[in-house]
């Protein structure tokens, strides 16, 4: 796992406190592409996370909760992030 990697995962570990998580770094199948000109660069996300939090919370709620844990990250180094949120009760 890279450093940014490794970083989202903190986070949304603190934030979120999700019982699975999982983040992938897809950046290589983007090698080229805007934002990422290639190499080692994390610049492409997906999370996969299933957190109490989100229980009774809509799907673009859950997404500005993860988006607002990663608000420093957004802005900079992850070009691209996509995300599989849900609640317990739908895992």
């Amino acid at each position: 796992m890279g450093k940014l990697a490794a970083l989202i995962e903190t986070k949304l570990q603190s934030a979120l406190a999700p019982i699975t998580l999982e983040v992938i770094d897809d950046s290589a199948s983007h090698a080229g592409h805007v934002g990422n000109p290639g190499g080692d660069r994390e610049s492409h996300f997906h999370v996969n996370i299933v957190s109490e939090a989100f229980t009774g919370q809509s799907r673009v709620s859950r997404q500005r909760m993860v988006n607002k844990a990663l608000a420093e990250e957004l802005k900079g180094p992850i070009h691209a992030l996509s995300m599989t949120t849900r609640a317990p009760d739908e895992a």
